[in-house]
Order: structure tokens, then sequence, then C-alpha cells
């Protein structure tokens, strides 16, 4: 029996996405060379290792048992073979983010197009993504979210400045509802409020005199995306709570003006998180060293 490390490429693909496409875009494959490669496989082993549907692909018996038996020599396989970028000038390989949306956009792509250019043969595979990934279940290097909700047994470093979410409203609106002078009195506004994958509303947090509350605001406009909730907020829609580098450039041009100023204070920023492990692939290792250098902190 004649078996490639790329046949095991792809089904670890598959069995971490239970998906062909996602594997494909994983790998650069398109959907049908995945399901041709895995067939393949199973032909070779005997074995069916997948169960398909039109709307699933799960593991089998045989595929789990083969995916947790494997999986671990398979990491150390590719673990040598990262090892060897040391003897290299510049370091190769696939650097794989798991970012909430609004980082990847506000933190990270500027920095991308500076690292790219210092490390050609890295690609980086950018995910953006407001649930909280498993990035070691779903085979990410690292994930970047705020601190406040990144898990305490990850390495955590700064990929950005510290952050104080705002209310903001138009000037318009304001000028027709008045500015709300309590966090309390946020719930007689109209108001355009994210809400998490999971479809919970983000309820406003807010730190004053009277300590630490949260407040539900109404909801006017509910919106999975915090760019569409900038841009409802724009439009007069309503109050928004929306953080300080999606709003700088509005407010100083007074196309918005804030409320609050002193419930909401600094907050740890954006942080880029990996697994507590000894060993890190180099193409994680170069983008540390190169977040770590004076001058890269975007904002």
């Amino acid at each position: 029996m004649s078996i490639n490390l790329s046949d095991f490429s792809t089904f670890f693909a598959v069995a971490r996405h239970k998906s062909f496409r996602a594997a494909g875009d994983e790998l650069g494959l398109s959907s049908s060379a995945i399901s041709h490669a895995i067939k393949q496989l199973e032909q070779r082993l005997q074995l069916r290792l997948f169960n398909r549907t039109t709307r699933s692909v799960s593991l089998t018996g045989a595929g789990q048992n083969l995916y947790q038996r494997l999986r671990p020599a398979f990491d150390e396989i590719n673990t040598m073979l990262d090892e060897i970028n040391c003897y290299r000038d510049t370091p190769t390989g696939i650097l794989k983010i798991n970012a909430a949306r609004t980082a990847a956009r506000l933190v990270l792509m500027p920095l991308l197009a500076a690292f790219s250019q210092r490390y050609p043969q890295i690609r980086v595979d950018v995910t953006s993504d407001d649930r909280l990934t498993d990035i070691v279940q779903n085979g990410f290097d690292a994930g970047i979210r705020l601190y406040d909700i990144v898990e305490k047994d990850m390495i955590a470093t700064p990929i950005g400045p510290p952050v104080r979410l705002q209310v903001v409203a138009t000037p318009e609106y304001f000028r027709r509802h008045g500015k709300p002078q309590h966090p309390r009195q946020i719930t007689e506004h109209q108001s355009v409020v994210f809400r998490f994958p999971s479809g919970r509303p983000y309820h406003w947090q807010f730190h004053g005199p009277e300590g630490r509350m949260a407040v539900a605001p109404a909801g006017n406009i509910i919106v999975d995306d915090m760019d569409a909730e900038l841009d409802a907020v724009l439009s007069g829609a309503g109050l928004g709570y929306l953080l300080d580098l999606q709003v700088s450039r509005h407010l100083a041009a007074g196309r918005l003006e804030s409320a609050l100023e002193s419930w909401s204070p600094e907050r740890s920023g954006f942080h880029l998180y990996y697994p507590n492990r000894q060993y890190m692939t180099a193409s994680l290792r170069a983008f540390l060293d190169f977040i770590r250098e004076p001058g890269q902190e975007p904002g």
C-alpha cells in the first residue's frame, strides 16, 4: 500500500473543518479535488473515513480513530519540517490567524503589507470571525480578540493600542433627542446594537462614579457586524456603542459626537494569542517579533 504524506494532509484538513469546501480553501484546491483525494485514500485503506450527505461531512468511527491516533505523529512531522526554517535566511510557511472582524480590519490589515514585504515566503491566511473560535481545534496558529475575552490558558501579546468603547451619535440626533447624562438613560433612546454570533445582543458596559454597570439598550436596529453598526449610526439611526479606533476620524470631522465620556475608561486592546506550548511555527515566531518592534503598533 502506497500512501503519501499529502494524502493525510487532505484527510486532516477535512476532519478539522468537516467540509470539503473549507478544506479546499485551506489547501488551495477545489472541492472536487479534495473529494477525489479522500476517495482514493479510502480505497487504499479499504475503509470509509467520512460520512457524507448533501449538507454535512463527519468522521466515521474508523476515521475518528485514525484521526486521533495519527494526529500527534502528523503534528510532529510538521514540527520537524518547520524547524528547517531556522537554516533559511527567510522563514517560509503558512501563518493562519483567526481574528474578530473589526480587529482584522483595524489592527491586523495595516500590519500585513509591511510584514509580507519583509517575509515574502510566508503566506498569511486570515479568517475573520466574531465567534470565539477554538484556534487549536480548528487548526489556527493564533487568534486576535480583545484581551478581556482571551482564554486565560493562552499566551497573549498586544497587537494594538488600548481601546475605549464610546457612546456616539450624529450631532443632528443629539440636537433632536438630547445627550444621555447617565447610562440608565440609554434605554430612552433609539440605538443600534451589535449581536453576537450566538444571537445575544451586546450589553453596553460602563464604569463610573457608581461603579460598573451593564445596560441593555432598546436596539431599534440589531446587526451582526460593528462596521454595519457604524454605518447605521452615521446615517442618524440612533446611539451606537463603538470602539474609538472606529469613530475617531468621524469625531474629529464632526460627523459624530460622543456622550458619557467619563463612564468609558480605557481598557486593554486587541491581543494576538496562541497556545501555551514550547513549540511554535517559524512563521508565527517571525510575526510575533515583527509586531513587537517599536513603531509597528497600528493606530
